[in-house]
């Protein structure tokens, strides 16, 4: 495992618009640009009309699977009782092997971070980057003065638990992360806890690794342990907004207090129930090996180009790649038909950061073709 050898900085953060620069993990350092936290990919592709070939968004292609389109489209004919979580509560459940009261479903994972931020305790709260930024703004938009810890590309972006400063209370970390597509080692992972500190664990991707081998979601023993999934990725319901919690049940109560009534409406709770089911969940592992397949082989193609290196091993349905001037490169891209995400809204990352979805390789092969134009000095040929 890659060592992070920057020390920690534990002087408190400025709270307000000025925590845009919160205390990071490199005090010595410049400070950098304040990364637009709410920028995410469906940014790259919004008003384009069809014209782009979406490798910006994380969602799985051919998504949402027929079978799943049916049970959303029967549940239309309930929408006149309010929504009743119980089934798909219990369906989660037994899909983790956990009892129902170890378990929340929200609108997506983002409503998820809203209520950990709101509804439980944790006065000096830490985030691990690159990673989603929602968590973050979430913590800032509830008054919590957010530390950084920024991990390393020349270590492969992986965590060494021992840069977590001590007296952080409430820690963040996506597991695989998004968007370097580390998968962490769930030991290294569950290191973090300890008695009094809430550890929240970002699995949205997990159900993209085969085996889901680096998992804490079914671990009962890891104090202050709060896992967050998401059905949007692997099933293509990313308007629908469903995702669930898991966590201890005091947790989850703490969660659900914060919640508003009925906050999962009644097609997102049976696309849970559904998705929850052995058939689903024997489809997903399926796609998790194709995915796999994939981006090896996207991973090959792009190593054709000497000026762009890929974060590597990758875990997750997406790459992380540098490239010099990749800010413009990301612009010719889109003049050439492909949306890819920017990387400078990262905190930890910058201008010369893409991160590619993972496609079918056909796909991969056009954009290749592409990219191979929008590298500087291409245009000239």
């Amino acid at each position: 495992m890659g060592s992070v050898t920057m020390p920690i900085s534990r002087a408190a953060t400025a709270r307000g618009p000025a925590a845009d620069r919160p205390d990071t993990a490199r005090p010595n350092a410049a400070p950098d640009p304040a990364p637009d936290l709410r920028h995410h990919g469906d940014a790259e592709v919004r008003g384009a009309a069809g014209e782009l070939t979406d490798l910006a968004v994380n969602v799985r292609a051919d998504t949402p699977p027929n079978w799943l389109k049916s049970r959303i489209a029967a549940s239309i004919d309930t929408l006149a009782a309010y929504p009743d979580g119980t089934a798909a509560r219990a369906a989660v459940a037994e899909r983790h092997g956990l009892a129902p009261e170890r378990v929340l479903l929200t609108a997506g994972a983002a409503e998820a971070f809203v209520l950990i931020a709101r509804a439980l305790p944790g006065r000096r709260p830490v985030v691990v980057h690159p990673q989603f930024t929602e968590p973050e703004a979430a913590l800032r938009d509830a008054g919590r003065a957010v530390r950084r810890v920024l991990l390393e590309s020349a270590d492969g972006f992986r965590l060494r638990p021992d840069a977590v400063p001590d007296d952080a209370d409430l820690v963040v970390i996506g597991n695989p992360t998004n968007p370097t597509s580390v998968l962490h080692p769930a030991e290294a992972i569950a290191e973090l806890a300890r008695p009094g500190r809430t550890l929240v664990v970002d699995e949205a991707f997990m159900d993209a690794v085969p085996g889901e081998s680096a998992s804490l979601a079914e671990r009962t023993d890891v104090p202050g342990l709060v896992v967050l999934r998401s059905l949007t990725k692997t099933w293509g319901l990313a308007g629908l907004r469903v995702g669930y919690v898991i966590a201890a049940p005091q947790t989850v109560d703490a969660l659900e207090r914060a919640q508003p009534l009925w906050p999962v409406s009644s097609p997102a709770l049976a696309a849970a129930e559904a998705c929850s089911a052995p058939p689903a969940r024997a489809e997903a592992a399926h796609a998790a090996h194709r995915i796999a397949a994939d981006r090896a082989h996207l991973i090959t193609r792009l190593a054709e180009f000497p000026s762009v290196r890929v974060c590597e091993p990758a875990a997750g349905p997406f790459v992380l790649i540098h490239l010099p001037g990749a800010d413009a490169v990301r612009a010719r891209l889109r003049e050439l038909g492909f949306a890819v995400r920017r990387g400078d809204t990262f905190p930890g990352l910058g201008l010369d950061w893409l991160r590619l979805a993972v496609r079918d390789r056909a796909t991969t092969d056009r954009f290749v073709t592409a990219l191979a134009r929008a590298l500087p000095g291409a245009r000239a040929e």
